[in-house]
């Protein structure tokens, strides 16, 4: 949790700088540093998605997630959409910290069943996990509630109303290239 809020530090440092940043660009972006911010944020939030699918480690998962985040808000960021960037830097700080925790517990469940059968294997590796649900139901209710809002599970998460605010942005002020790249990323990050 530490680590990642040391992360979100830098996006919200940028969204207090944002007046500065947008010097120069009409209300919804145009200014050559506002088109780097987004391209940079959209092609992050893609990137690290596509990665965070290839991970087994569970916390490693959670971690390239959270990059991809932060791409969606620098993204918001650059299109000019700072209050859809420090809503999503709000929702995102809560499920996030959900998820970690609950991988921690995870993790430790696993360990700890792990010593009892005196097996040898990786208790991050999400190849090792499986029926958690019985043993731990607290943990995999949390953690399921958690994932959805990640995922922006419509309408009754926080993850959906912040990554729709920025997508709706995006839509609204015809920048197309990043509300493609942002809805595929979003994609990524359900799966």
């Amino acid at each position: 949790i530490h680590a990642a809020a040391m992360v979100s530090a830098g996006i919200y440092m940028i969204v207090r700088m944002f007046p500065l940043l947008s010097a120069g660009a009409g209300a919804h972006g145009g200014s050559p540093t506002m088109t780097v911010m987004a391209f940079i944020g959209a092609f992050t939030a893609l990137f690290a998605a596509t990665i965070a699918v290839a991970q087994n480690d569970v916390k490693r998962v959670l971690a390239y997630s959270t990059i991809s985040q932060l791409g969606y808000m620098v993204a918001a960021l650059g299109i000019g959409a700072y209050v859809a960037a420090a809503f999503h830097l709000m929702t995102h700080a809560f499920f996030k910290a959900l998820l970690f925790m609950g991988s921690g517990s995870i993790i430790h469940g696993v360990e700890h069943g792990m010593h009892e059968t005196h097996e040898e294997l990786d208790p991050q590796d999400m190849l090792n996990m499986g029926g958690l649900s019985k043993r731990m139901p607290v943990t995999f209710w949390t953690f399921l509630i958690g994932g959805f809002s990640l995922s922006g599970f419509p309408f009754i998460t926080a993850g959906f109303w912040s990554k729709d605010e920025i997508l709706a942005d995006a839509f609204a002020h015809g920048h197309w290239w990043v509300f493609v790249v942002l809805l595929l990323a979003a994609f990524l990050t359900a799966f």
